[in-house]
């Protein structure tokens, strides 16, 4: 009986770490995401204002040529990131398939013009910019009319500001709550050890002393989990960048290298802190203090 209680007593150790590790990991994993999201919030809105251009409608004698012309001109304007030229069948094509059903059969003839999409860097979509941009580019013969949403590229100027005071705070939100959570099961996990911590301080331990394997375990189980964490969002960044394509993929080195590096930071300074606080707890508590 006596040999198979120190095998008893280091399974439950070894499930208490292991179950510890496991939600560290996973609150971990959580702080990866939340980085992710703050350090690509200005590229997120960057993303969304540059897909907000104007649209060039062209004239109907306007020829080939002429078009490539003024795409090439437009392209190495400093504001202009992209152009794209989309002809009128291409036009009735794209509204056909919007609408369900092929309205120049019923007209009898195509009523849309081609045109030319471009679109701007973010730092050029604000409205007095806009307005200087739309004269310029009436100012090309080719063109006859110059169409952007301005409605939209108002709302979204006016909503990034909110947007990012309020990510500002939720973020801090967060971070409060993954904090206190990798606290509570560090402490819950050395709880399960009061009475080995008192037996050490009985027998005449020094508190460095006793403090030293604990914290040392929970760094290394810390980093551990932040190893994990990390692994997690490389594989989440992996599977899903098609569907972020332009916000996020793994040739960002500098923005995912700071989220690992955030991950592992974190659950090594929670991890040693959380275990110095929770273990110099129980070394000021007598022993009939362990049972309450």
């Amino acid at each position: 009986m006596k040999r198979k209680s120190p095998a008893r007593l280091k399974r439950r150790l070894v499930r208490s770490y292991l179950t510890s590790t496991i939600s560290i990991t996973l609150v971990l994993f959580l702080v990866g995401i939340l980085s992710l999201l703050v350090l690509n919030a200005e590229r997120l809105s960057e993303y969304v204002r540059e897909h907000v251009g104007f649209t060039l409608v062209l004239h109907d004698h306007v020829r080939d040529v002429e078009v490539l012309r003024l795409q090439k001109i437009l392209s190495a304007t400093p504001f202009v990131k992209s152009t794209e030229f989309v002809g009128k069948e291409e036009a009735a094509a794209r509204l056909t398939e919007e609408l369900g059903e092929d309205f120049t059969g019923f007209l009898g003839f195509n009523p849309l013009f081609s045109s030319i999409d471009v679109k701007l860097y973010a730092e050029y979509m604000q409205p007095d910019s806009l307005v200087i941009l739309e004269n310029e580019f009436l100012e090309f013969p080719e063109v006859q009319e110059v169409f952007y949403q301005r409605d939209l590229v108002k709302i979204i100027n006016e909503n990034v500001q909110r947007i990012s005071l309020f990510l500002l705070v939720f973020s801090l939100s967060l971070l409060f709550i993954f904090t206190t959570l990798i606290n509570n099961t560090i402490r819950i996990s050395i709880y399960s050890q009061r009475f080995i911590i008192n037996t050490m301080k009985l027998v005449g331990a020094t508190r460095p002393f006793i403090r030293r394997p604990f914290v040392m375990r929970s760094i290394s189980y810390g980093l551990l989990a932040g190893l994990i964490a990390n692994a997690a969002l490389l594989l989440l960044i992996h599977s899903f960048q098609q569907d972020f394509k332009g916000i996020l993929d793994l040739r960002q080195i500098d923005t995912i290298g700071i989220t690992f590096a955030i991950v592992l930071l974190f659950g090594v300074l929670i991890s040693w802190l959380s275990t110095l606080l929770a273990v110099n707890k129980f070394l000021r508590l007598r022993f009939e203090e362990l049972y309450y």
